[in-house]
């Protein structure tokens, strides 16, 4: 999977195979990045695909720690 930039991100999103999403949740979860925004950038995608193919982040949520929260 190639590195995907912030402006190709949302485009590439689709076609985003579940290999893809395993290798970005095993960068995530190994945690070895030269640069703190690397993985910051990998974070936002991984939550990307939360919101937009929610079934391919299902395995990789704990990495998220997203919350159901109430707003009332």
């Amino acid at each position: 999977m190639k590195t995907l930039t912030k402006a190709s991100a949302s485009r590439d999103i689709a076609v985003l195979t579940s290999e893809d999403v395993a290798e970005l949740a095993d960068r995530l979860e190994v945690d070895d990045y030269t640069d703190p925004f690397e993985g910051l950038n990998d974070w936002h995608l991984l939550r990307s695909l939360a919101f937009q193919r929610p079934e391919m982040v299902e395995p990789y949520l704990h990495l998220l720690d997203m919350e159901a929260y109430d707003e009332a």
